[in-house]
């Protein structure tokens, strides 16, 4: 009896259709006129797949299979889909010659099977072939400064050669790589497209380029990042590494969506940047030589403050190679791991996996490191468990977002951390900001009276405090000279690299003390001013003096005249003409006096918030009982008491913004200056706030509360969805210092 084997008859009839599907590919390709390739049976290139996203491939019904060259072999099931010819398209203006090869379906998912292969491979091997080693080291032989980039450039574009795109991609990248550029920008505009360099902080035009060579070159960098081809109306981020005299060099790249096309932004981490002694950051040496005392210690928590891109990160890294030995570990928690270190652990956060600064942190704790580096303090978990680290014998050193060293403090109390535990832990709080070194060509000159005003008034006020200046060669009454860039052939612009200017305030026992009593970061600046350690103005100042930078490049980074202290003869002249005045300090808010309806009404401001801000008792609002304990009694005419009143409401919209962080109250601003405004229109200002140094002195801290009134209230005008919850914070706390 003839036995049937079932599972013989299923694979012999699988074979049959899969012989049939590829019998139909074949006869399809001949009436289309196009090769056909049976995928199951060629050899699959990592490369030439690797240069179609998974997900594109899928989606278009394509698969590469050899690449040689700029010549891509591409298997496609459906020639004339609309995805297909998109990204076909796509790497044809991306610079790759394609020859399409009909494929089935089977043969497809089979070649698509290989891309598990390119997810065991750390990098992908096509950024090398793109962008080779020796074509980079040819540019870089022949660019010295950027008109050399916009040369070549334009030689290339001019040309037929049939791998211009490559070339191209190798000069922005080869320029780029040579003239130490950080950040290439491929900006899309109506009738051209700018490329762009950030040397030395500032944005200079390396070319300008033609919409058919934008779409060519943003396809190239999409496809080396492996971004979507197909996607042109969400934002993508990606990477790709050159291979640079023997170095990785890592790009990482950010695009998104625009009317003209996509703005392409790539951030060049070269880490030959980072081989920077912690000698030749810029600290002057006084300062050097304690902070590499603190961070000898075995723990403390050392800060570096400053805005984006002021080189916080480099400063760090610097300090941690200075103390860096085999016998310590030291870890970092980054977000990304901009550079790679050697002998040193480092992780990179990834908030998909809920693995934060904080829980980084955490993790770190169970490591046993000596030395923990986190990349940003931003939130109370992160500043807490950095805190708990550096009392429990580890030096944590960290990054925060404030505009000075002395504003460090505030911000960390702000982060609800507690004051006994800051003093506990914090160690030294640095703020620094980069300006642009003058080359050799420079020229000596004379400041303006303007400048010369404000360098001695400077040097004045570091000398008033008691620094020493002689360590410096400099002094408010010196024979004073500055230095202007020359434009030469090495710098167009007469700059050439970029070097720090710092400050730093050390947590002693008087600052520690101050801790309980939540200061304002300009409390804090005041304290230390005993410590000898200049402030950015002052550093800006000394470095201006000897050369190192100019003037005008100073100003741009930060504002000099914020240490400015006038000379004898000022304060005199002004305190003349105020006497012969004989009237109230100058209030640019409405002098004149308004007609009674129009006064400032707290309790119908207090009203116009929610009913659950204030409790309400006969018609007027009322603070905690226990606050109400330190308010004064309410007199006819008495000043302090509206001013008290004034400074409870700002009180309460602080609560009202952290509530409500959309709602704008530029009205509410509005109301408050002019009451202010009426108040001492109505009253002389020794009368209410403590005596300052002298009348002057008092009228300038009231010309600035009522300046920093108008920019909140105009802030809010041009942003009216953004909290005001920390301005308002610094206005209450200005008046509450200035109150007697």
């Amino acid at each position: 009896m003839l036995k049937f084997d079932d599972q013989q008859i299923n694979t012999d009839l699988k074979d049959l259709r899969e012989k049939e599907e590829e019998e139909l590919v074949q006869i399809a390709a001949k009436r289309k006129e196009m090769a056909y390739v049976d995928l199951r049976d060629t050899i699959i290139s990592t490369d030439a797949l690797a240069l179609v996203d998974e997900e594109d491939a899928r989606e278009s019904r394509v698969a590469g299979f050899k690449l040689t060259g700029q010549e891509l072999f591409l298997g496609v099931a459906s020639p004339e889909n609309t995805q297909t010819r998109a990204l076909v398209r796509g790497l044809t203006d991306a610079g790759y010659n394609i020859s399409q090869y009909l494929v089935s379906m089977r043969s497809l998912k089979k070649a698509w099977g290989r891309y598990n292969d390119l997810k065991l491979t750390s990098a992908s091997s096509r950024s090398f072939v793109d962008i080779s080693d020796a074509a980079l080291q040819d540019i870089s032989e022949k660019v010295s400064i950027i008109d050399d980039v916009k040369a070549l450039f334009a030689e290339i574009t001019d040309s037929e050669d049939s791998q211009k795109t490559s070339r191209l991609m190798e000069v922005v990248m080869g320029g780029a790589i040579s003239l130490g550029v950080s950040d290439v920008h491929i900006e899309p505009q109506n009738e051209h497209t700018r490329l762009r360099y950030r040397l030395d902080g500032i944005l200079e035009d390396a070319a300008t380029i033609d919409h058919k060579t934008y779409r060519s070159l943003a396809n190239r960098v999409k496809i080396l990042a492996g971004m979507k081809l197909n996607v042109v109306n969400n934002a993508q981020d990606g990477r790709f590494t050159i291979e640079y005299h023997d170095t990785e060099i890592e790009i990482r790249v950010s695009n998104t969506p625009g009317p003209y096309g996509e703005g392409i932004v790539m951030r060049i981490l070269d880490p030959s940047n980072i081989n920077v002694g912690l000698d030749d950051l810029g600290i002057e040496p006084v300062l050097l030589a304690r902070l590499k005392e603190e961070v000898a210690k075995p723990n403390g928590l050392v800060l570096n403050t400053g805005p984006t891109g002021s080189g916080k990160t480099t400063t760090l890294y610097s300090l941690i190679k200075y103390i860096y030995t085999p016998e310590i570990k030291v870890l970092t928690i980054e977000n990304p791991i901009e550079y790679h270190l050697d002998g040193i652990h480092q992780t990179q956060t990834d908030h998909s996996k809920d693995y934060d600064f904080a829980a980084g942190l955490r993790a770190a704790m169970r490591q046993d490191p000596d030395v923990i580096l986190v990349g940003e303090i931003r939130d109370h978990e992160t500043a807490l468990a950095a805190m708990q680290a550096a009392q429990t014998g580890h030096l944590v050193l960290s990054t925060l977002h404030t505009n000075s060293a002395a504003g460090a403090l505030p911000r960390l109390l702000d982060l609800k951390i507690n004051y006994a535990t800051l003093a506990q832990s914090i160690s030294v709080a640095v703020a620094q900001r980069l300006v642009r070194k003058l080359t050799d060509a420079k020229r000596k000159v004379r400041p303006t009276k303007d400048q010369e005003r404000i360098l001695r008034g400077v040097l004045r006020h570091a000398e008033m405090n008691g620094k020493d200046l002689s360590r410096f060669d400099v002094s408010s009454d010196m024979d004073m000279w500055i230095y202007e860039p020359v434009p030469s052939e090495k710098s167009a612009s007469g700059y050439k690299g970029r070097i720090g200017i710092f400050e730093a305030i050390f947590a002693n026992d008087a600052i520690k003390d101050l801790l309980a009593n939540k200061p304002t970061d300009r409390q804090v600046k005041k304290l230390a001013q005993d410590q000898n350690i200049l402030t950015l103005s002052e550093d800006a100042v000394v470095k201006i003096l000897h050369g190192v930078t100019s003037y005008n490049e100073a100003m741009r980074v930060i504002d000099i005249s914020e240490d400015y202290v006038p000379a004898k003869e000022e304060r005199k002249k002004q305190q003349e003409e105020n006497s012969k005045k004989q009237e109230k300090p100058h209030i640019v808010a409405q002098e004149k006096k308004e007609p009674e309806d129009t006064r400032y009404d707290i309790a119908q401001l207090e009203a116009a918030l929610p009913i659950t801000m204030v409790r309400k008792e006969e018609g007027k609002a009322e603070r905690d009982p226990q606050e109400k304990k330190t308010q004064p009694k309410k007199q006819d005419n008495d000043p302090a008491y509206e001013i008290s009143l004034l400074t409870d409401y700002l009180h309460m919209l602080e609560d009202h913004q952290r509530e409500n962080p959309n709602v704008s109250i530029e009205g509410k601003i509005h109301d408050i200056e002019q009451r202010l405004a009426r108040i001492l229109a109505d009253n002389k200002p020794h009368e209410i706030f403590i005596q300052k140094d002298n009348e002057q002195s008092l009228n300038n801290e009231i010309n600035v509360l009522m300046q920093e009134l108008r920019n909140i209230k105009k802030h809010q005008s041009l942003k009216p969805t953004e909290s005001a919850e920390r301005s308002l914070q610094k206005i209450r706390q200005r008046i509450e210092m200035l109150k007697k």
